[in-house]
């Protein structure tokens, strides 16, 4: 069973980093290197963002079609526009992206896609987790 860090590590960042890549080579106009410097990938897993053959599609579109997540992704991307790199701030929405993504169950809907046979007592247990912060 893959634990909460691990979905974001294998889905959601990827899929978040795909709609800051996008916006900020289209909306922000920066070069391909430049993002991927910020982002702290390569200049082609940037170009596989931008044409979309790199992050789960189907993922990016449900969160492009989140209005908070976009309005969070919007600050980030504007964010780093600027300063060219990850401010404590910057990380700091980052984080509360993440954070949201846990507190909305976007994670669970993301983890029963990858996982289809998930004990529901251990799925709801986590689900309190997340909530609380508590065990």
């Amino acid at each position: 069973m893959l634990l909460p860090s691990e979905i974001e590590a294998r889905s959601l960042i990827p899929a978040i980093r795909s709609l800051l890549a996008r916006k900020l080579t289209t909306e922000y106009d920066l070069k391909e290197e430049i993002v991927a410097k910020v982002l702290g990938v390569t200049q082609a897993a940037v170009s596989n963002y931008v044409r979309g053959t790199r992050g789960d599609t189907q993922l990016m579109l449900r969160l492009s079609s989140t209005p908070n997540i976009m309005v969070m992704i919007e600050d980030i991307a504007r964010d780093l526009a600027t300063n060219k790199l990850y401010t404590p701030s910057t990380m700091a929405k980052f984080v509360e992206l993440c954070i949201y993504m846990r507190s909305t169950f976007i994670i669970c809907d993301v983890h029963h896609t990858m996982e289809s046979e998930i004990d529901e007592q251990i799925c709801e247990k986590c689900k309190g987790t997340l909530l609380t912060g508590r065990p």
